[in-house]
């Protein structure tokens, strides 16, 4: 049974007497169901201008409501990696030509690498066009996109909070996902960490001869991080089982597969114009009822309690619903002719920005208005081995 305290000012949005919004955190399943929709939205497009709209969103979101944490200032990182993306896309494009037509525009030619008979189909080197390079640069584009909306999500919420709302029979699951969403965060507060201790100690050098320097502290503390988790799930008695029964874990997980099973069925019969009539809604719906049967029955073997846990408010639901409207209007189509949202470039022309389209991913930018401004954040105190000998006197 969870225990709820009573909400304190510093977690609600409730307006102050002047009508202004007090900052709180906002829950953190809303910013994930605003991110992956937003994701959805992304990989139904090919459009340059909507995914650079895109990113202007993310942009503007991320900087309007980011904590003060340090891990919360790793969006940049992610924009690094995106751009990395699309240069690695570009780069293989051009390594692995397919060759030119008439009308291309000629750029430049690498030295052929003749493959064998049973290599057909790919060819390495050869002529390089301006089309084939700026289909590569969209195509990772969209894959940068999507990585940034990932990026956001991570830097906006905090994922192990977002465990707390999860279903007893996917706590473990839960606990899993958690420690790999939160290897990117506590990657980049320790990389900040050990920059900052080296700029207290005098240390100057860039580039490669700073990869030493900062490698190895970072290594070290992503190493003493994992003891002390794996010390504080041991204290906790995670993976106990306690006082469940054999039989009941195994009918918890013929009923969760079955769902699983069924759920992916019927979205294949949903998806499939030929598939037969029963994999379609039938399924899905038996596989939906079969997962919250695992789940009902699998939540009884955890108990645990809940300290202020996060509200979900009518912020919560604007900040989601402005994704999903998003996510929905790309994907009906609707009030736009679909040839938009994937202009070719053959022939080479300047790419059209439809506006129903352009209109919901801005819809979207709007969950930085609709969240409440969020809370300041107690900076955590700097591990013995990362301080100067100035700071410990």
């Amino acid at each position: 049974m969870s225990r709820t305290t009573p909400a304190t000012p510093s977690t609600t949005a409730a307006p102050d007497a002047r009508g202004r919004r007090l900052p709180r955190q906002l829950h953190p399943v809303a910013w994930w169901i605003w991110a992956l929709a937003l994701a959805t939205a992304v990989s139904r497009t090919n459009n340059p201008l909507l995914l650079f709209l895109v990113l202007a969103v993310l942009g503007f979101v991320v900087t309007a409501r980011r904590t003060e944490a340090p891990w919360a200032r790793g969006f940049r990182y992610y924009l690094w990696l995106a751009l990395a993306v699309v240069a690695v896309r570009v780069v293989f494009r051009a390594v692995f030509a397919t060759g030119t037509t008439p009308t291309d525009h000629f750029l430049f030619a690498l030295p052929r690498i003749p493959t064998p008979d049973w290599y057909a189909g790919i060819r390495l080197g050869g002529p390089v066009s301006l089309e084939a390079l700026l289909s590569a640069a969209t195509d990772g584009l969209r894959l940068a996109c999507m990585l940034c909306c990932i990026g956001a999500a991570n830097t906006l919420a905090n994922p192990k909070r977002a465990l707390r709302v999860l279903p007893g029979a996917l706590y473990e699951l839960g606990v899993a996902v958690t420690v790999s969403l939160s290897v990117a965060p506590q990657l980049v507060q320790s990389v900040q960490r050990v920059h900052r201790a080296r700029r207290l100690r005098a240390g100057r050098s860039k580039g490669l001869r700073a990869l030493r320097g900062i490698v190895v502290p970072v290594l070290e503390d992503a190493l003493e991080r994992s003891l002390r988790l794996a010390a504080a799930m041991d204290s906790r008695g995670y993976g106990r089982a306690g006082t469940v029964t054999a039989r009941s874990r195994r009918v918890t997980g013929v009923l969760m597969l079955s769902g699983m099973c069924g759920l992916c069925a019927g979205a294949y019969g949903l998806l499939d114009a030929t598939a037969p009539a029963p994999l379609g809604f039938p399924a899905l719906g038996a596989g939906a009822l079969l997962c919250v049967a695992g789940l009902r029955l699998g939540g009884r073997r955890v108990t645990r309690t809940s300290y202020r846990p996060d509200p979900w408010r009518a912020a919560e639901w604007a900040v989601a619903g402005c994704g999903v409207v998003s996510a929905v209007v790309l994907f009906a189509g609707t009030g736009f002719d679909a040839a938009d949202l994937n202009p070719s470039i053959y022939p080479l022309g300047w790419p059209a920005l439809p506006p129903v389209p352009a209109a919901a991913i801005l819809l979207a930018g709007a969950a930085g208005l609709a969240a409440p401004p969020p809370r300041a954040h107690r900076p955590a105190p700097v591990p013995d081995h990362h301080r100067t000998t100035r700071d410990r006197g």
